[in-house]
């Protein structure tokens, strides 16, 4: 059996060496993205990009491409990390912080504290950046929020931050509509079952349902919710120049109408040649909300090649309903707007092959789902990293936060008043 000792040393020497291979990949992230290169594949950026083809979660694959970009302006964190030195959390988190005049002091930091240090101090420091920059209302404006998630049983968990004076009317409102719950309870039951807690949620339900039915108080009614496009039939089904245009508003291109069609509320009118008016059809919807919910039930979000977008989706005929194309399930699919405007407007085609299956192909011919032209899997020397590289400095002494972040605070100011062309270092 192998000592312990041999076994850390190990652990720690491969870790400088994914430190390294890290590195190499974020370098090549940083080249991808400035070429552009997964917009090949019609995604939305690189980081829909990495979470495709890569496997990595949104939230994390955006924080990978603003580290790829970053270390390009900071040379000599780019430089630790690429010698194995650094940590992708430690670079993480002085990189959202760091410039060329903080950058010695933050690979300081880095190199001597651990990543909790790190992560403890940067935050500590972002909140004396925001103290200093936003008053207290403007904090409270630049942080409003509301983000959900569903639990496992199923239940909405909402998690919302307000501005004071929203947060008052928010609370007002929720007080009143506790006032309309009924109190109602089963015969010989206790009301003190029914929490106070339990009675704000459904008087916060009680909110929503009122709002969806009578909608706010300026609103003029659904028609609010609707835009106007006036497309001759000829030119819907051929393409061709022609009426085409917003009501009371610019032109649009054809293929823009024929998106927009493909999921609309349709009226038929016939006019002579002069233009006037002679028959008037009824409104009808294209997608019917059974078809809408079938395809919903059947897609679980936008059938693009990639996309993990769940939400606002439009329903897109195969074959246009201008050109013939019937409005089944067969002949339809869910895009998110993103890309169903990228098969519209730019040009991809969708084939539906012998066996159900879709396929993607943009207009010079190449299947979306190829790998970009001119990329391959990255090849460097970071298996060379030797050992002992990857050093704790840290002995286990108390991290005096309130210094760090004062020094960092002052050599920032510093900075800011040196006159231009002088170096930091001379003062």
């Amino acid at each position: 059996m192998r000592p312990i000792h041999e076994l850390a040393a190990d652990i720690c020497t491969l870790a400088g060496r994914i430190n390294a291979a890290n590195h190499r990949w974020l370098v090549l992230i940083a080249e991808f993205d400035r070429r552009k290169g997964w917009s090949e594949s019609s995604t939305q950026s690189c980081a829909h990009w990495l979470n495709w083809k890569c496997g990595i979660a949104m939230g994390a694959a955006r924080e990978k491409v603003r580290v790829a970009h970053a270390l390009g302006n900071l040379p000599k964190i780019s430089a630790a990390m690429e010698n194995g030195g650094l940590s992708y959390s430690k670079v993480r988190e002085i990189t959202r912080v760091a410039n060329a005049e903080t950058e010695d002091y933050l690979l300081m930091i880095a190199e001597h504290g651990t990543a909790q240090h790190v992560e403890k101090f940067v935050r500590a420091y972002r909140r004396c950046q925001e103290a200093e920059e936003l008053s207290r209302e403007q904090r409270q404006q630049q942080n409003r929020r509301v983000s959900f998630r569903y639990d496992d049983d199923g239940s909405l968990i909402l998690d919302c931050r307000l501005p004071a004076e929203a947060g008052a009317r928010f609370m007002k409102a929720l007080d009143v509509a506790v006032e309309e719950v009924p109190r109602d309870v089963p015969a010989g039951t206790s009301k003190e079952v029914v929490r106070f807690s339990a009675r704000r949620a459904d008087a916060l339900a009680l909110m929503a349902e009122s709002f969806l039915a009578h909608g706010a108080i300026e609103a003029a009614g659904a028609e609010r919710h609707q835009i106007v496009v006036h497309v001759a039939q000829e030119t819907l089904r051929d393409r061709k120049a022609g009426c085409c245009e917003f009501e009371d508003g610019p032109s649009m291109a054809a293929e823009t109408a024929r998106r927009l069609a493909c999921d609309a509320s349709i009226v038929m009118l016939t006019e002579n040649e002069d233009g006037e008016p002679l028959n008037v059809g009824r409104k009808t919807r294209t997608i019917s909300d059974p078809l809408r919910r079938a395809l919903k039930s059947r897609d679980k979000g936008c059938r693009f090649p990639g996309c993990a977008n769940t939400r606002y989706m439009d329903a897109h005929h195969i074959h246009h309903w201008a050109n013939g194309g019937e409005t089944k399930p067969s002949n339809l699919i869910s895009l998110c707007r993103f890309h169903h405007r990228a098969v519209h407007e730019g040009g991809i085609r969708i084939e539906r092959l012998d066996d159900g299956a879709l396929r993607f192909v943009k207009a010079n011919g190449v299947p979306v789902d190829s790998v970009a032209p001119g990329f391959t899997q990255p090849r460097g020397d970071w298996k060379e990293i030797p050992e002992g590289v990857l050093v704790a400095r840290w002995r286990g002494e108390r991290m005096d936060y309130d210094l760090a972040v004062d020094g960092l605070i002052q050599k920032a100011r510093r900075a800011k008043d040196v006159p231009a062309g002088t170096s930091v270092n001379d003062r």
